[in-house]
């Protein structure tokens, strides 16, 4: 158990050290482990019966680069006197212990964030992006790719963009499918999410959304109206037109290429810039955008408390499912918080859209 936790520690370091990403994959092995058909090894519990470590392990199954050695040989001197250092620890008060902010890397969960368009085009969001019909014979086979590549993640828990307060409904959905009574609709949490938790033979599938009515007075959030009364609303169009926004799936196009290229941090980083727009719809007296933005972030930070709340500890491998725009605002918080190790989606989004 010492060793196990002297891995998981200089792993985490691996992690925050930035040696994860599309090129690598930060992991470890304690015992012989299942290949994911990817060159990656997926977490496994029990006994340490092989003493390996693989958290630098490439993706693609190359070398590590050269100028990655330095860092890789001092990691290796790390876990050498991780055990003796752990075993000096102070123990802290239970109180203390629960804080985020003590969590040590190897009392981390892992956490992958897949943001997706929403594919049945519900026309909800403030800038909505068309998606071919996921119900062809190609686009289900572009998704049956796409559930056993990320099935090669090893997820503990899967959890959709579905309201908290009906997990009672989704459970029945869930328990419908895997019994043959029920047909997957079109959306994401029908197509990945319960596939791939059916997949993996999980016993649920995990509502994580809270998007109900957020405090204070709703009129002072109303950017669109504040632009009618100011004559703003050139600005507001410019803002909701879709050209220019990944995420788009128009015929032709792989769906996986798609989720690879939105997933990607130059790209989470362009759609997160967006938001900061909507924090402009305002002056020194009235600042609807900028409410606006403070209950955006609210409800993505009751998101990230819900992932938390499921992730039941280290060995958790939570696999999320949400709307693109959600992908930003929850790595960063589950990133920085120090709640999670965070797993890059890109590189098994790419596999399942092969060579």
């Amino acid at each position: 158990m010492q060793r196990e936790r002297a891995f998981r520690h200089v792993c985490g370091f691996a992690a925050e050290a930035g040696l994860h990403g599309a090129d690598v994959e930060v992991n470890i092995t304690l015992k012989q482990g299942a290949d994911d058909g990817h060159g990656d090894h997926v977490h496994s519990e029990g006994k340490d019966t092989s003493g390996s470590l693989s958290c630098l392990r490439q993706a693609s199954g190359h070398a590590m680069p050269r100028s990655r050695l330095p860092v890789l040989l001092l990691l290796l001197m790390i876990i050498a006197c991780t055990g003796a250092v752990m075993a000096t620890e102070p123990v802290a008060s239970s109180a203390q212990a629960s804080l985020l902010r003590n969590r040590m890397p190897h009392e981390r969960p892992w956490l992958m964030v897949i943001g997706t368009p929403h594919l049945a085009n519900h026309g909800l969001d403030v800038v909505n992006l068309q998606v071919d019909d996921v119900m062809t014979p190609a686009r289900q086979a572009e998704i049956e790719a796409i559930v056993t590549a990320l099935a090669g993640f090893a997820p503990t828990r899967v959890v959709v963009e579905h309201p908290v307060s009906d997990q009672s409904g989704l459970d029945a959905r869930y328990a419908d499918y895997r019994a043959g009574r029920y047909t997957l609709g079109r959306s994401e949490v029908d197509q990945i999410g319960l596939r791939l938790a059916a997949r993996l033979g999980l016993p649920r599938v995990d509502a994580g959304d809270w998007n109900g009515m957020p405090p204070g007075d709703i009129a002072s959030m109303d950017w669109d109206a504040y632009a009618r009364r100011t004559g703003k609303q050139a600005r507001v169009a410019a803002m909701r037109d879709p050209r220019g926004a990944e995420g788009a799936v128009p015929a032709g196009v792989a769906l996986a290429d798609v989720l690879a290229r939105i997933n990607a941090p130059a790209a989470l980083a362009e759609r997160h810039r967006r938001y900061y727009d909507y924090a402009m719809l305002g002056d020194d007296v009235e600042a609807p955008g900028a409410n606006w933005m403070a209950n955006w972030h609210g409800r993505n930070l009751r998101i990230f408390a819900r992932l938390v709340r499921l992730a039941e500890g280290p060995q958790e491998r939570v696999l999320v499912v949400y709307g693109a725009g959600h992908a930003p605002l929850l790595r960063q918080f589950a990133e920085q918080s120090g709640a999670f190790l965070v797993v890059d989606p890109v590189p098994y989004l790419r596999a399942a859209a092969g060579p």
